[in-house]
């Protein structure tokens, strides 16, 4: 953990003193209750599965569409961890899926359930396809779980936002807003929690976690030097996921609060960081073309190539922000945890629509990313999104 905070220009883990402080609390909850994880084996999922596993849970079970990073898990969880007293299973299922039907219908009894799947990309939207399962993932298979929780009797539902919901300016952040909504709704008959973080460092699929990559594949390092960040370890996304499940009251967000061992830092500036890290000189281009020329020559004499340019793609935030001026806080029951208070709004008239537009467009097997963006505005009136023409998947 230590050299991820120093890649991330910090010194000090952000949730230590909280942990500590309520650890006693959380073994003996922990202990005594069964956990669902859905979207576990994704990298907050599975820090937060390793979080509960460590305090010996009486059942665990995870679920996850990804087979392979299931069995790294598995792996994973044996070699640092061992055994537990109670059940530990994991099943590679679609949460959309009849079969995990199936399997909530025939067990499905857990005190908790904390969803962890998402598509969290902005890059998701670039096509209709795509942004339609980002729906169905974030927004519908939440609504879908939260109702079997319900029924199953589940003492508490935790589901994961995004900094990126407070005032969206993209569909990813929009749809995690939507998601908040759907929630909220279903608050009156289940008690949930939620939370709202920052980048998670070396998350899979993240620019820190390309940047491995690019290394092992000999490739030059891209980075955007006008985005500044906030970053957390995967152990403390799990920490702030497990503390708003365990102790956050119904309808809470629970986010980091911000102090100087929080701190806004560019991708590029980390990018820097992380080359000095492994013994090599960042040596800027020019463009594409010379970077990846000089990837086959330039490492032998300890320099690694690095474009760092604007960014100038839809959907990307010039600052991130965990809360909006309309919200109401709670910063003194935790040390480094603030938390967003909420009431149960919601209009029930607007979402039944939403939901009845979004599948008349799916039976039709057709619609355009106009057509759903379009249900968003009406959801969201003063959403940010702006269309540049341009997404990340057309650059290195």
């Amino acid at each position: 953990m230590n050299n991820t905070l120093n890649l991330i220009g910090r010194t000090k883990e952000l949730f230590a003193d909280d942990i500590t402080n309520n650890e006693n609390k959380l073994k003996e909850i922990v202990s005594q209750s069964s956990f669902l994880v859905i979207g576990g084996a994704g990298s907050i999922g599975q820090a937060v599965t390793k979080e509960i596993f460590k305090r010996n849970p009486k059942k665990l079970h995870v679920v996850d569409i990804s087979e392979n990073n299931m069995v790294e898990l598995v792996r994973d969880i044996r070699s640092s961890f061992g055994y537990i007293d109670g059940e530990f299973g994991t099943f590679a299922l679609d949460i959309g899926s009849w079969e995990y039907d199936a399997f909530i219908n025939n067990g499905g009894k857990y005190d908790y359930v904390l969803n962890l799947s998402a598509l969290k990309h902005v890059r998701s939207e670039k096509d209709p396809y795509t942004l339609m399962r980002m729906c169905e993932t974030n927004i519908f298979n939440t609504d879908k779980t939260l109702q079997q929780a319900i029924e199953k009797g589940t003492k508490k539902y935790f589901c994961v936002s995004t900094d990126k919901a407070a005032n969206p300016v993209n569909m990813m952040g929009a749809s995690k807003r939507i998601m908040e909504m759907f929630v909220m709704r279903k608050s009156k008959q289940i008690d949930v929690s939620m939370a709202r973080f920052a980048n998670v460092a070396f998350s899979d699929g993240s620019l820190l976690h390309g940047f491995n990559q690019r290394i092992q594949k000999n490739q030059p390092i891209v980075a955007p030097n006008d985005i500044k960040r906030y970053f957390v370890t995967p152990q403390e996304s799990g920490e702030l996921c497990l503390m708003s499940c365990v102790f956050g009251e119904n309808r809470d967000i629970f986010f980091p609060k911000l102090s100087e061992n929080l701190h806004l830092i560019t991708f590029s500036e980390i990018a820097i960081k992380y080359l000095k890290n492994i013994g090599y000189e960042p040596y800027l281009c020019e463009d594409e073309e010379e970077a990846r020329k000089l990837a086959k020559t330039l490492p032998t004499e300890g320099k690694w190539p690095c474009l760092f340019t604007p960014s100038d793609t839809t959907g990307e935030k010039d600052f991130e922000e965990f809360f909006t001026d309309k919200e109401i806080l709670d910063m003194n029951r935790f040390e480094n945890l603030g938390i967003i208070k909420n009431e149960a709004i919601y209009n029930e008239e607007k979402l039944n629509s939403f939901e009845e537009k979004i599948n008349s467009l799916k039976s039709n097997l057709s619609w355009t990313k106009e057509d759903i963006v379009k249900e968003f505005f009406k959801l969201i009136p003063d959403f940010g999104h702006k269309e540049t023409g341009k997404y990340l998947d057309s650059k290195m």
